[in-house]
């Protein structure tokens, strides 16, 4: 299966902009090939967690007629975004759309960072989904820095590890290049992982999406600075990665 990871710079908090982007993304990522793409945490939204604790036309549904234009793309989608919940405070949550942009799961992030803490709830289950013959597990940035999260992945039966993420310029880049590849290699599992680049709320978006092969090699990564698809064959060896699998994205 060819899996893209997608990086782009957020139009902060607007949700019309965000979408129409990432429905183009998707499509292009179609074009290549991929069958499932990955976006970055927030990507709906931006990481702009003052405007969405304080506006709810923020948050969004599963069923959210604004999110039809990526359920069409015709490929299916890992949607990171701000839904609400029982008690008041939103989630970060993941939408699992497949190709006929049917929701497949639905993963709410776990382990919040620090800042994070006082705007959203915390989900209390992990994410796992099948699609195409293999076995998926979700995680949100912050998330794949515990290794009982993506241990219970591993355990289940999991082969591909999903990444919707922030990381930043500066310590973010170090993190980003320890964390992603140290799973690939302790749990001997695919991982993805999907990052901003360029301003992100507080944050600039490092950029560096890719993907990993179990034990860690390197299959394919975006560039530091650049709105761009990167697609990889995941399931095979590094081998039968497509060439020219990388292509820059038009900003709005």
């Amino acid at each position: 299966m060819k899996i893209a990871t997608v990086q782009f710079t957020c139009s902060p908090a607007d949700v019309s902009a965000n979408v129409q982007l990432m429905a183009a993304l998707a499509d292009e990522a179609r074009g290549q090939g991929a069958e499932l793409v990955v976006f970055p945490e927030l990507a709906v939204t931006g990481y702009e967690l003052e405007a969405v604790l304080t506006r709810r036309d923020l948050w969004v549904r599963a069923d959210d007629p604004r999110l039809d234009a990526i359920r069409a793309s015709g490929v299916a989608s890992v949607v990171n975004c701000v839904v609400g919940s029982d008690g008041g405070r939103p989630a970060i949550e993941t939408l699992v759309f497949g190709p006929d942009g049917e929701l497949i799961t639905t993963y709410r992030k776990q382990h919040l960072f620090e800042h994070e803490q006082d705007v959203f709830v915390a989900g209390q289950h992990d994410g796992r989904f099948e699609f195409g013959g293999l076995r998926f597990a979700l995680a949100t940035c912050f998330d794949n820095h515990f290794p009982e999260l993506v241990s219970r992945g591993a355990a289940d039966g999991c082969q591909v590890h999903l990444a919707s993420s922030l990381y930043g310029t500066g310590g973010g880049v170090e993190e980003l290049a320890a964390v992603y590849p140290g799973i690939a290699k302790d749990f001997d599992l695919y991982v993805v992982v999907a990052n901003h680049v360029g301003p992100a709320g507080a944050w600039t978006g490092c950029g560096r999406s890719g993907l990993w092969a179990p034990g860690g090699a390197l299959l394919a990564q975006a560039d530091a600075d650049t709105s761009m698809v990167v697609t990889a064959d995941i399931g095979q060896s590094a081998a039968w990665i497509s060439s020219g699998a990388r292509s820059k994205a038009r900003q709005r």
